[in-house]
């Protein structure tokens, strides 16, 4: 299960140690522990997984032709999307394996993305296992990416290696797997600000279009 350690006023939620998919319960759990570190006013805010995956996705069965997501299922994870994408403070997703899906979805919710550069994969599979993108997750992406960048991604489904990601504009920088961490917190530390309100009220204005298509769902 998800965790959360304040060092340093820098908010570290590790995501999980083993898929990280969106279960009820997970997100659930994610959105306590963001609300800790507001509560606890961190002036930053990271998140990483410690096994293999960042996050492998939504919580369902990709087995299926054509895949109908819950309205209440879909509106828990959308929710979980515009805390992230307002939080007050600067966020950095730090991409420790692969980012599938929701997953890759939650790192662009964040303010910066630093992905592994010798492993993982960043993807959009939504189309190769049958998942219409809802418009709140749509307009995530198409707010965080390039036009060309997010044709590509969304409608093929390619898998991004980290070299790639980062041509791309997926993410914003690279590292090696024993420095992911370190740089994650300086990202956000050096963008740390004197006001987060201000902060967070900036970034409602940015993406007022997005968190209320998030919000819509």
């Amino acid at each position: 299960m998800p965790s959360l350690q304040i060092t340093d006023q820098i908010a570290v939620l590790d995501l999980g140690s083993e898929e990280n998919r969106f279960s009820d319960d997970w997100v659930t759990e994610v959105e306590s522990l963001i609300d800790q570190a507001v509560a606890q006013q961190a002036l930053g805010f990271v998140t990483i997984g410690s096994g293999k995956f960042y996050s492998n996705g939504l919580d369902v069965d990709e087995s299926a032709n054509d895949i109908d997501l819950d309205p209440a299922y879909l509106r828990a994870v959308q929710a979980l999307y515009g805390k992230v994408l307002a939080l007050p403070m600067p966020t950095v997703a730090a991409v420790n394996g692969h980012a599938f899906g929701a997953g890759a979805l939650l790192s662009m919710a964040h303010d910066y993305r630093i992905m592994r550069e010798d492993r993982g994969f960043f993807c959009f599979p939504e189309v190769q296992v049958g998942i219409v993108f809802p418009p709140g997750m749509a307009a995530l992406a198409q707010s965080k990416l390039d036009p060309r960048t997010a044709r590509t991604a969304m409608l093929s489904g390619h898998r991004y290696a980290a070299e790639k990601a980062l041509e791309l504009g997926l993410v914003d920088a690279t590292a090696p797997q024993d420095q992911l961490m370190e740089q994650a917190r300086a990202l956000a530390a050096s963008n740390a600000v004197q006001n987060p309100a201000a902060l967070g009220k900036i970034k409602e204005v940015m993406y007022a279009d997005v968190l209320a298509k998030l919000a819509g769902a």
